[in-house]
């Protein structure tokens, strides 16, 4: 009987360190994805940025060329 809750007092000690060594796993995997998306954030941005400008660009350029084309088409006066 003595030897039973010496058992006990170790599997205590087992699962203790086991409860222990998940909790920590599941902290380092919140803590990555916690810094891959503080990483892809500013990436994203800067890419919708960047289309951003570019169809704005695009636009203008459209526009400047239907603009020159009208003005070439259109009857002198």
């Amino acid at each position: 009987m003595a030897n039973e809750s010496g058992n006990i007092g170790v599997f205590g000690d087992l699962f203790t360190a086991v409860g222990d060594l998940a909790q920590q796993a599941v902290d380092m995997a919140g803590s990555a994805l916690k810094t891959a998306t503080d990483t892809v954030q500013p990436v994203t941005n800067a890419c919708v940025q960047l289309c951003t400008t570019s169809i704005n660009s695009a636009t203008q350029v459209v526009e400047g060329v239907t603009k020159t084309i009208t003005t070439a088409i259109a009857p002198k006066q």
